[in-house]
């Protein structure tokens, strides 16, 4: 059979000829749909499923064979070659007349630069920020949890609430109050696939083309990317080690303002209780919303844990983000909004009118880990394996840098800012590229600093990077900060 009905419908129209049949299969195999070394249908079944004759699909099968595309043997079923060039040219690289009449939400999505990460498959060490390592996810635990929530059979299959299992939000909702102090009603928790999504939820509903949000300088760019999509206009307002600098929004007329207080994004400052009152007020003089994203807040080491927005302000003005990528898996894509009361109508129709509710199977299995206690085992252990970690790497730049670089981030989170004091921020690509030659991954901190002109706090004097360290062992960080060292050596000797 092939692999899927997509796939069929590929290949499939009445009484295809053998000329169509090779283009739609040849187009698949360099689309890889097929990747090389996996089988495609056999002659009788693919000829059975598409209404022609057994020989049509095989004069087809001949031709791959002869330009290489696949291998046959007899009494086997046709298998793919492994090519050197294989990538289809992206539409985009060939013509831009490809393109159709778009939306202006489509027009403002072309113009935005791609910013697509593909894993590297040469790298030794990786110090990408966001990886976690797969030994540390609770595998056993998870897989209880999936079979019992399979072997519970349900009464019937239908669509769920969209605002997620009720069960996991009944979890959350004491999990919250435990870890964060976080109170709110059930019917303010949104469960939704990831963090993306829930931002991409407080863009649609909060922001208009004509509208203005606030963004921490520098900051995650994905929110940015999210919220600019909108038509809406960024205000960059500068972060230092207290996070956002709130005195500076004197003036400002926003919707929304997107924050990380616990541990800003990628400066690692926790905003002091003053400024957060500050941000608050700010927020109720304008009757503005304040996003506050609360990626890694599990990862505390030096630090006591500070209340959250949302505690402070009775959930009236902010809303709430959370996730478990950082806790369990990047891959697993649950994530959770809690919205001020006045909200969560219209958020549970828009997380309706987006996909109708996240996958029920992964939000059981949470709720199940939450309910034993086997999750906030599980962040006990990993916080103990990633404060390792993070005094492995600390130790290691002393060792090979001693003052020459400065560190800023390291009491909380999983990475930290690296500031090279002897580099100039125009050596960042340099480095990167030297680092890479050595099979590390290193990125330079200059994405995530807002690009317009007014942005003050842009890095010119010196280069930093952003290491991440919770994917990688004791020996690969020593090892990596070792090449870096030797990266490093290699641009100040070019000049």
């Amino acid at each position: 059979m092939v692999q899927s009905e997509n796939q069929a419908a590929a290949v499939h129209a009445p009484r295809m000829g053998a000329r169509r049949i090779y283009e739609a299969l040849k187009s698949q195999i360099l689309g890889r749909v097929y990747e090389a070394g996996s089988q495609l249908p056999s002659s009788r079944s693919l000829a059975n499923e598409l209404h022609v004759s057994r020989t049509t699909v095989t004069v087809a099968y001949e031709q791959l064979a002869a330009e290489g595309f696949v291998e046959l043997r007899q009494g086997a079923r046709p298998r793919v070659t492994a090519l050197e060039l294989r990538q289809r040219p992206r539409e985009s690289d060939t013509t831009q007349e490809a393109f159709g009449p778009l939306s202006a939400y489509g027009e403002r999505l072309r113009a935005l630069s791609p910013w697509l990460d593909y894993l590297p498959t040469n790298l030794a060490v990786d110090f990408r920020y966001g990886d976690l390592a797969p030994s540390d996810f609770p595998a056993l635990a998870w897989k209880r949890a999936i079979n019992s929530v399979i072997a519970q059979r349900p009464g019937r299959l239908a669509y769920e609430d969209p605002r997620g299992s009720r069960r996991l939000r009944q979890a959350l909702q004491g999990y919250l109050w435990r870890a964060r102090t976080l109170q709110c009603d059930l019917e303010q928790i949104i469960v939704v696939n990831g963090s993306q999504q829930g931002l991409d939820l407080c863009a649609r509903i909060l922001l208009d083309a004509n509208s203005a949000f606030v963004m921490e300088n520098p900051g995650y760019r994905m929110a940015r990317q999210i919220f600019s999509s909108t038509g809406a206009s960024a205000v960059a307002v500068d972060a230092d080690a207290g996070g956002l600098k709130t005195p500076d929004l004197s003036g400002i007329d926003a919707r929304m303002a997107y924050v990380t207080p616990s541990h800003q994004f990628p400066l690692g400052g926790v905003m002091p209780i003053s400024r957060r009152h500050q941000l608050l007020a700010w927020a109720r003089d304008r009757d503005a919303y304040v996003v506050e994203d609360d990626y890694d807040s599990e990862y505390r080491y030096d630090i006591s844990p500070v209340p959250p927005l949302q505690s402070l302000a009775d959930g009236r003005n902010v809303i709430y983000l959370g996730t478990v990528s950082k806790t369990l898996s990047p891959m697993m894509r649950i994530g959770y909004l809690v919205v001020p009361k006045q909200l969560q109508e219209v958020f549970a129709t828009a997380k309706q009118l987006t996909d109708r509710h996240t996958p029920m199977t992964e939000q059981e299995a949470l709720a199940s880990l939450i309910e034993s206690g086997a999750y906030e085992s599980h962040v006990r252990r990993v916080r103990r394996l990633n404060r390792e970690r993070r005094e492995t790497l600390l130790s290691a730049l002393e060792t090979a840098f001693g003052d020459r670089v400065t560190v800023e981030g390291a009491d909380a989170g999983l990475h930290v800012v690296v500031w090279f004091n002897e580099l100039p921020g125009s050596a960042e690509i340099a480095l990167m590229d030297a680092a890479r030659e050595r099979g590390v991954g290193l990125y330079g901190i200059s994405p995530l600093y807002d690009s317009a002109p007014e942005a003050s706090e842009a890095p010119r004097e010196r280069l930093g990077l952003v290491m991440g360290y919770s994917a990688l062992t004791a020996r690969q960080i020593e090892k990596g900060i070792q090449l870096v060292a030797s990266a490093v050596d290699a641009v100040k000797g070019s000049g």
